[in-house]
């Protein structure tokens, strides 16, 4: 393919916040009396909005408490944050960079409303050219409206963007909206990443060259 934009995914693709997000939405649903494990956050809890994964798993709650609940799972998750526990890949890192250097548009796309946030805590904001965070948008994943969002906010579209996930509610989305998408395989659940066109272990795997020609 030949692209002009490349569309980032924050959480378990820059930067490796998934045991963070992991524990605080297990101390969320703890406090209220729900069980959660991986598979649970994997399947329906990564990559959603924050409302909708606690509906998912709190499918008994009412609203207020969906609401609350949300509410305390950002709260735990920004205290882990502050504590010094977050971690970037440094090959992402090394991507993002690169790629912007050679002209690319890069966006980052979340779910989560701490997207500047954590580009701040790791000095990349420089590098990309607009931010999409779950706070912009009315559907959560898999829906496409947070690709499609980053995409226009880079004057692009579909076919000149490449969308960079490790989730299968992202992969869903992306390819929903007609994006190129390379899939992260971090290992845990390599079946989730089956609807991405490229997968790769690591995004030291490939480069704007590579892509170019995939």
């Amino acid at each position: 393919m030949s692209f002009v934009g490349a569309i980032f995914d924050l959480d378990g693709v820059l930067v490796d916040t998934v045991p963070l997000h992991f524990e605080a939405w297990q101390r969320m649903f703890d406090h209220y009396g729900y069980a959660f494990d991986h598979r649970a956050y994997k399947e329906k809890v990564d990559g959603r909005k924050r409302e909708d994964g606690a509906r998912a798993i709190m499918t008994d709650a009412s609203a207020e408490t969906i609401a609350e609940a949300a509410v305390l799972k950002q709260t735990i998750y920004l205290d882990l944050i502050e504590q010094g526990r977050l971690t970037a890949f440094p090959s992402s890192i090394d991507l993002v960079r690169d790629l912007a250097a050679r002209g690319v548009k890069v966006a980052v796309a979340s779910s989560s409303r701490n997207v500047r946030v954590i580009l701040d805590k790791i000095g990349l904001m420089d590098a990309v050219s607009a931010v999409v965070n779950g706070g912009d948008l009315t559907h959560g994943k898999p829906h496409p409206e947070i690709f499609l969002t980053a995409a226009e906010e880079l004057g692009l579209g579909t076919a000149q963007c490449v969308v960079f996930e490790d989730a299968k509610a992202g992969i869903e989305a992306a390819k929903a909206g007609g994006f190129f998408c390379v899939g992260i395989d971090r290992g845990e659940h390599p079946q989730d990443l089956a609807g991405a066109d490229l997968v790769v272990k690591d995004l030291a795997e490939i480069n704007f060259a590579a892509l170019n020609s995939a």
